[in-house]
């Protein structure tokens, strides 16, 4: 979709508007306050594997357009600000679009005793690889912060076998895991961390009475942080030994320069979750590193009052459709 005043070089230059200033309005604004555009989802449940089950919230487009899958954050879904615009621009262009739920994300909860995470490669693996002989067209994958993380960490370990998908975008990833951890164990930045939390914490109080002596129940209930409920949920469940483990074998920055396909990384500078001097300067030829300095997280808002949040579909599928030429932009 185009607006007057929009070409390919705004799109490549993100400025937030004069009257939306500061990283965490940003973040805040476009999530809450901003319209989301309808989206007519078909839903699919896939059983895994090791018998667990993840549900996909497809958009249908015509044959022979592309396929968009889309990786979801942290407690995100289908109905997520950033899914419902970029499904809505996919629906639009008659392209096909999905958005698989990270377990226990779809409004159930799994069955089990994992969870999700930030380094989840293999689950990433087998959501791609059953929707690719969907796609009669191109086929592209995008994901956001947590989602964006797990992509990424794909595409480095897979490395050329990651083919299968003709160029993908990570947006608001937490590239240092650790480092975005310490941002949002302080501060202000502790209203996101309790958001979270409020979430996290009654699934995984569900998760025990399923499964007694999971972990304990004490320890999570005093959680007051992501370091803390990591070290009791996230890590044992997912193999790690710790929450320091678990941010440091998971986090993106490891990958980037293992990654073949072509790939945009963009993050704002004033992302209140990863800070900007935290950024990675460098990657592999394939991928192009875009850290404009306003945007907050997963905001990249546009226009008057009170805004609009279809910059960042846009951005992702000028990319897209010009398979991640242009370099590298700082």
């Amino acid at each position: 979709m185009r607006h007057p005043g929009t070409d390919s070089t705004d799109l490549l230059r993100y400025r937030a508007p004069r009257w939306l200033q500061g990283g965490h309005l940003q973040t805040i604004l476009p999530a809450t306050c901003m319209a989301r555009p309808k989206v007519s989802y078909r839903r699919e449940r896939w059983d895994t594997p090791d018998g667990d089950f993840i549900d996909v919230d497809c958009v249908d487009g015509a044959p022979g357009q592309p396929l968009v899958v889309l990786f979801h954050g942290l407690e995100g879904s289908s109905d997520s600000h950033y899914a419902r615009s970029l499904m809505a621009a996919l629906a639009a262009r008659g392209w096909s679009g999905a958005v698989p739920h990270f377990r226990g994300c779809s409004g159930e909860l799994n069955r089990m005793p994992r969870f999700y995470h930030s380094g989840d490669a293999p689950e990433i693996d087998w959501i791609v690889r059953r929707l690719r002989p969907r796609a009669s067209g191109r086929f592209y994958a995008a994901g956001v912060s947590l989602g964006g993380n797990a992509l990424l960490r794909w595409l480095g370990e897979a490395q050329h076998q990651a083919g299968i998908v003709d160029a993908a975008c990570a947006v608001s990833a937490p590239l240092d895991l650790a480092r975005g951890g310490e941002s949002l164990s302080s501060g202000l930045n502790m209203l996101y961390t309790r958001m979270f939390l409020r979430s996290l914490k009654p699934k995984a109080l569900a998760k025990l009475e399923h499964f007694p002596g999971l972990f304990d129940r004490d320890a999570l209930l005093a959680a007051r942080d992501l370091y803390q409920f990591d070290n009791i949920v996230t890590a044992p469940l997912h193999g790690y030994r710790d929450t320091d483990d678990y941010w440091h074998r998971a986090s993106a920055r490891h990958v980037l320069g293992d990654i073949t396909v072509p790939t945009l990384v963009l993050n704002a500078r004033n992302d209140p979750f990863l800070p900007g001097r935290h950024l990675p300067d460098k990657a592999a030829p394939s991928v192009v590193l875009e850290y404009p300095e306003t945007g907050g997280h997963v905001g990249f808002a546009v226009g008057g009052p009170p805004g609009r949040i279809d910059w960042l579909p846009r951005r992702i599928l000028h990319f897209f459709e010009h398979g991640g030429a242009g370099g590298k932009h700082g």
